[in-house]
């Protein structure tokens, strides 16, 4: 598999490597600075891959922070590979998550992280967002860089197929029609509001787990997804009523 590697904002790639049997591309994204971060760790087998990609940017033995959403196989099931060729790094995750799997899994002792947290790798401010079931996960979160203005999003506006780069059109029609295939975003009270919690940040950048970097109105479209899976859970719930 190749991988390919866009600069979506100043210092944050995005390290992108198609899989033919999912139809998604998975997204890596490397901060570099004084503390270099990588926000996904991908699959055990994207490693020899993204990892290549990754030593074009920066030394392997110099990133610092690895980070991730929540844990799943596409988010974190690289992780104690890139703990062991980074042997200066640290595992940097949410509190709850870090109590009840990292701490764990995790090769070496984990940083819990609280909602709000930032991490200054020098040169760029990395915050943690946490999102708690949504879309999905109890230890979900986000990531925001606060100098460039770039969300990285997750699992939020994944769209099956073979994604541009980079995009300025519509994220949120191809992120429902992969909605009604994978059902892979849990419909709670909270959905919506985290959405428009997010699009109160006015990102400049979305940095889609399984898409294009997102280059439109950010904040309109989170604020779109938000209204429509309001939508959907309000049609759940009136069909439950009967």
């Amino acid at each position: 598999m190749d991988t390919e590697v866009t600069e979506i904002a100043a210092d944050i790639f995005r390290l992108s490597t198609f899989v033919d049997e999912a139809n998604l591309p998975m997204n890596q994204f490397l901060i570099r600075g004084e503390e270099p971060l990588l926000f996904h760790t991908g699959m055990p087998m994207l490693f020899p891959s993204v990892s290549d990609a990754a030593s074009t940017l920066l030394p392997l033995d110099t990133l610092r922070w690895i980070t991730f959403g929540h844990v799943e196989a596409d988010e974190s099931g690289s992780m104690n590979r890139w703990l062991e060729a980074a042997p200066k790094s640290q595992v940097a995750h949410g509190a709850m998550g870090c109590f009840v799997q990292i701490g764990y899994l995790a090769d070496r002792r984990p940083r819990p992280l609280e909602d709000g947290e930032v991490i200054d790798i020098g040169g760029r401010r990395v915050r943690r967002i946490e999102t708690p079931h949504v879309p999905h996960g109890w230890d979900a979160g986000l990531l925001f860089e606060e100098t460039t203005s770039t969300l990285l999003c997750g699992d939020f506006f994944t769209a099956f197929g073979r994604p541009v780069s980079e995009t300025e059109h519509d994220i949120v029609g191809p992120a429902l029609a992969a909605e009604d295939l994978g059902h892979a975003t849990a419909l709670t009270p909270a959905l919506g509001s985290t959405l428009r919690a997010l699009a109160d940040l006015e990102p400049d950048v979305l940095g889609l787990m399984h898409g294009p970097a997102y280059r439109g109105p950010c904040s309109a479209a989170l604020r779109e997804l938000a209204a429509a899976y309001d939508g959907r859970l309000d049609s759940e719930l009136q069909r439950l009523r009967g």
